[in-house]
């Protein structure tokens, strides 16, 4: 663990200090990358590069509400349609009406919805013809 800076010494003194025992003690010797520049990605410097870095690395997005919206309702059809049973899509179409509806009636920020409800019994045939046709 490192030492705490005693009082009375300048900071820089003391990081200069813990940094030359380092060395001195051969802590930086053989440390992969020595030596090598470091990778470019060729993108204009950006200040919240480590926070996107992060996000990527976790696999997190930030969307404004109604692109999230859009996603969700996307990724709703997508799973009636892989459904096992018709009571499963009902539901699903069911959850993600109440949310267009509620978008709807209080548009949140961001771009405009752009969507509606979906027909829930016509979602329903369509997937009673994909489940025929397979």
């Amino acid at each position: 663990m490192t030492e705490r800076k005693p009082p009375g010494v300048s900071f820089e003194s003391w990081v200069d200090r813990q940094i030359r025992e380092a060395t001195e003690r051969g802590d930086f010797k053989d440390l992969p990358g020595i030596g090598m520049p470091l990778p470019e990605s060729g993108a204009a410097y950006d200040d919240l590069w480590w926070v996107k870095g992060k996000m990527q690395r976790e696999g997190l997005s930030v969307l404004p509400p109604t692109l999230a919206l859009r996603k969700e309702a996307e990724d709703a059809m997508a799973s009636a349609a892989r459904a096992p049973s018709e009571t499963a899509v009902r539901r699903i179409v069911t959850e993600v009406n109440e949310k267009i509806a509620q978008a709807i009636r209080r548009p949140p920020e961001g771009p405009p919805l752009g969507l509606r409800p979906y027909d829930v019994e016509e979602v329903v045939r369509e997937w009673r013809r994909r489940r025929a046709d397979a």
